[in-house]
């Protein structure tokens, strides 16, 4: 029982961690939003975005379950029948995409099938009025949507933005707009290498799932998939025989 608490206190510690990390990210977004309110249409309860399915990382379907598993228990259990039924759509169109709907076992010229673009299916965590039930365990891809992302260096990362913001200006040229992408996207892989390394003992530099699989997720299930992945991440050696990463 202790061992399990260990574990359990040392994963909630690593998700607070991943949380200060993505109040980076909000923190630049609500500054974005505050020097150039008439160009960013963005705002809580837009959900015009949140259509479709993306892949997200390990590391933010466990946060975002802890946002899920704090909703009312009526409202959880039906989203988790919706997801599962989602979820099993999706293995109609990919007989190899089973639980736990990890998306590692699928080649990625496969994922197309899974997520086409066309899909217009609205987010099952939006509420009635459009707003998003985890909002504060949302991931971070949710995040950074609706801005382009351009490093402080000047490096373009992702050169897209919602049709609904810079309507008439170039977010390119708009130097403010920038960030210290690069760093915030090198510790939160960190971050994923770190939670994987305590899950399993094993290495990775990628697993990813849907929001769908984010709600249904078993622990134990999870956990013995990803340890049955193959290692994607050396371990280098340093003089005092620690990893980092």
């Amino acid at each position: 029982m202790k061992h399990q608490d260990g574990e359990k206190q040392t994963l909630n510690a690593l998700l607070d961690r991943y949380g200060s990390l993505l109040g980076e990210v909000d923190a630049w977004f609500t500054r974005c939003l505050e020097r150039h309110p008439e160009l960013i249409a963005c705002r809580n309860g837009c959900s015009e975005c949140c259509r479709g399915l993306f892949d997200i990382t390990l590391l933010d379907a466990f946060y975002l379950k802890r946002g899920f598993d704090r909703l009312d228990e009526t409202v959880g259990s039906e989203l988790m029948r919706t997801a599962q039924e989602r979820l099993e759509r999706l293995s109609e169109v990919n007989p190899d995409f089973t639980e736990p709907w990890l998306l590692n076992g699928i080649p990625e010229e496969e994922w197309d099938a899974l997520m086409p673009e066309e899909d217009e299916t609205p987010c099952l965590l939006l509420s009635k009025d459009g707003g998003c039930l985890v909002y504060e365990h949302r991931p971070m891809t949710c995040r950074l949507n609706g801005i382009p992302l351009i490093d402080i260096s000047g490096e373009e990362l992702f050169d897209e933005w919602c049709t609904l913001n810079f309507t008439e200006e170039d977010p390119g040229k708009i130097a403010d707009l920038r960030f210290e992408f690069t760093d915030l996207f090198a510790r939160e892989l960190l971050l994923f290498r770190e939670l994987v390394r305590h899950l399993t003992g094993s290495a990775q530099n990628e697993v990813d799932l849907f929001i769908p699989a984010a709600v249904v997720m078993e622990y134990d299930k999870i956990v013995k998939a990803v340890a049955a992945l193959k290692p994607t991440v050396s371990r280098p050696e340093f003089p005092d025989g620690n990893y980092r990463g």
